[in-house]
């Protein structure tokens, strides 16, 4: 190692020039790291803005095939598919539907020639489907409502395998289940999906940041919390518990979320762990961000880039983030 100090050491000779910063880079990031998501709604030729969320929709099918189109021609890596239901029930029947919406779109999005080099990823949980909002079951006790854990897992199976034959390449469970991870892959494997691989959502903080998405997916609880299963952002060492457990239930890959607030979670699990890691820029990190440069507080191009840059830093392999199809159009 060079232990030459000042003035035989510059570290500014290799800043100089475009060229030489891009030949020392240590971290790089191209279109196809980036997901897009798109929240699906029943209708033709939806295109409905979300008010807490500039430059994002709700899409009937038509449009989400027209907004998959033009993320492969900017060589985006994939979508993550979420969808709003025409009715919502206590236990989320709209999630495992086989002619429910987000299978529709799968179907729809197989079919287009232009979208075949995405990487198509259901979102598997059950809060945009049920009439109270929550993850899972709802049942009541002595002391109030809760989310009943084992009852859950077979309904959030039934989703997976239902998103998996509709065409997912990929199925997302982001309920935060106690074992949910090996539920749904015995399911898969039980009804010749064996090759669908599975990404965990496995630390999944409850924070204050998925509150847009609550409006975009219109999921928020109509009662209480999901601090009871969602996990507490003080643990760094239980999120760590939480991956080796989804590992060890099946996972292929895992996903954390948010990521700004939590750059040192996701570089914890790179250090620990040798399968892919995702990250979520949610929608309260994209929210504020649009809100900084509606005001002019902030560089629009750059703090798009600079946001993503660190998330891959700290260790993702690839994110998810609303800004993908303006950060590809940059890199491009």
């Amino acid at each position: 190692m060079n232990t030459m100090s000042f003035p035989q050491t510059r570290m500014r000779r290799l800043r100089r020039t475009d060229s030489l910063r891009a030949l020392v880079r240590e971290t790089t990031l191209e279109p196809g790291d980036l997901i897009y998501p798109l929240f699906l709604c029943p209708g033709e030729g939806v295109r409905r803005e979300v008010g807490s969320m500039p430059g994002v929709f709700n899409l009937s099918v038509d449009e989400a095939v027209r907004e998959a189109e033009e993320a492969a021609r900017l060589g985006l890596g994939g979508l993550l598919l979420f969808g709003l239901p025409e009715t919502k029930d206590e236990q989320g029947s709209g999630a495992w539907d086989s002619n429910g919406i987000v299978q529709q779109g799968l179907r729809a999005l197989k079919q287009s020639a232009a979208a075949k080099s995405l990487v198509l990823i259901a979102d598997v949980c059950l809060c945009e489907y049920t009439s109270h909002g929550h993850c899972g079951v709802v049942v009541e006790t002595p002391s109030g409502f809760e989310v009943d854990n084992d009852p859950s897992l077979d309904l959030l199976s039934r989703t997976a395998v239902s998103l998996a034959k509709a065409g997912a390449d990929v199925v997302a469970p982001s309920d935060m289940m106690d074992g949910r991870v090996g539920a749904i892959r015995h399911a898969l494997d039980g009804e010749g999906c064996a090759d669908t691989p599975i990404l965990s959502y496995a630390s999944k903080f409850a924070s204050a940041f998925y509150g847009p998405f609550r409006e975009a997916a219109d999921s928020a609880p109509q009662f209480g919390d999901r601090r009871s299963y969602q996990m507490d952002g003080a643990n760094l060492r239980e999120a760590m518990r939480e991956i080796d457990l989804d590992l060890g239930e099946g996972a292929d890959m895992i996903l954390m979320k948010p990521a700004m607030p939590y750059l040192d979670v996701i570089r914890a699990a790179r250090e620990r762990v040798g399968v892919p890691i995702g990250a979520y820029q949610v929608s309260g990190e994209y929210s504020m961000l649009q809100a900084a440069f509606q005001k002019g507080w902030l560089d629009r191009d750059r703090s798009i880039l600079e946001s993503l840059l660190g998330i891959r830093r700290a260790g993702a392999d690839f994110i998810v983030t609303y800004f993908a199809k303006d950060a590809a159009k940059l890199l491009n």
